[in-house]
């Protein structure tokens, strides 16, 4: 990936392109860039900076010329997007061609993106594993700012290999246009997203769909564990919709065993681990439960048992793997 840096201001301006679908991640990312942004490193330009009664399509087009990082948040609702697809997209890769911006993919949601016409780009987070996919939302955003980091400094002991020019916004949009445009206007603050609230059946679905993901990942890491290791084989018991237990056994001595279930009992609100099959319902060893902030739900581990995720905002691969992992280190030892 080519490094950038701008001499003439110290800083790169960043033009952020999304669909309204991805607005939580958008804000994550933003709040991540914030030390970056403290210091002058960069400037965060999204639509949330067209102000009222400006026109979106001049302000953008003029956004989108004069930036030098053009961001892209890819999912299925961006490639979905006329607007982000067939417009941004095209004129960033134009300018990314000319050597007058570079274009970074940033993979939020798994999709088929890879013969995109920016699929040949590198992506972001590291082998573009989608922001969603990785244990936490804090890791996934963490490795994407240090890369940005990198690029926006200078290469060590020189000059970067490549510092995109600061377009001339008079010979491309109206001169109204351009007195409102980044380059002159008043600074702002790029965070003026409002919060969310979350109604009871949100969360209710939410808690649903991270329990399905958690049984299908046990039930393939359960194949693959047996597939790999001889002497090992598995057991699955799917008691309910609700509620499923899992056994190894390894040269047919009991070695790990557990019960998961979504609500019952203390956990009527969250998915319930016990360490063993064979367990009533008020007992259990971790519980996740869901948690909010002011723009997304996420799954936290409330018991802590491992240090690192009682404070983590888990995705459902990474609460998966958390379970997971409490499940298989007595096999491990």
């Amino acid at each position: 990936m080519r490094s950038i840096f701008v001499e003439d201001r110290g800083m790169a301006r960043a033009f952020i392109s999304y669909s309204h679908q991805d607005e939580p991640y958008r804000v994550e990312l933003d709040k991540h860039l914030a030390l970056l942004k403290r210091q002058g490193l960069i400037e965060i330009w999204s639509d949330h900076c067209i102000r009222p009664g400006d026109e979106f399509d001049p302000a953008i087009s003029a956004a989108l010329d004069s930036a030098d990082l053009v961001l892209l948040l890819v999912s299925a609702d961006f490639i979905h997007s006329d607007y982000c697809y067939s417009i941004e997209v095209q004129r960033a890769l134009e300018r990314h061609q000319a050597g007058d911006a570079i274009v970074v993919p940033i993979i939020i949601r798994p999709c088929d993106w890879m013969s995109a016409p920016f699929g040949r780009l590198k992506a972001l987070p590291t082998d573009a594993k989608p922001v969603t996919k990785w244990p936490s939302l804090d890791d996934a955003f963490l490795n994407i700012v240090q890369q940005l980091r990198t690029l926006l400094t200078k290469s060590q002991g020189g000059q970067s290999t490549v510092q995109p020019a600061r377009s001339s916004l008079s010979a491309k949009v109206p001169q109204a246009v351009i007195q409102d445009s980044p380059d002159t206007r008043l600074p702002r603050s790029s965070n003026l997203s409002l919060p969310r609230s979350f109604t009871d059946e949100q969360r209710h679905d939410f808690l649903t769909q991270s329990f399905d993901y958690i049984r299908n990942y046990f039930d393939k890491s359960l194949e693959e564990l047996r597939a790999r290791n001889p002497g090992i084989s598995v057991r699955v018991n799917v008691i309910s919709a609700r509620s499923f237990s899992a056994i190894v056994f390894r040269d047919g001595k009991r070695v790990a065993g557990c019960h998961i279930r979504l609500g019952g009992g203390f956990a009527s609100d969250g998915i319930a681990y016990s360490g063993s099959e064979n367990v009533s319902e008020n007992s259990f060893n971790e519980l996740l439960t869901v948690e909010t902030d002011q723009h997304l739900m996420y799954l936290k581990a409330t018991m802590g048992m491992f240090h690192g995720n009682r404070d983590s905002r888990l995705t459902d691969e990474g609460a998966a793997e958390h379970l997971w992992t409490m499940f298989i280190s007595p096999i491990q030892r």
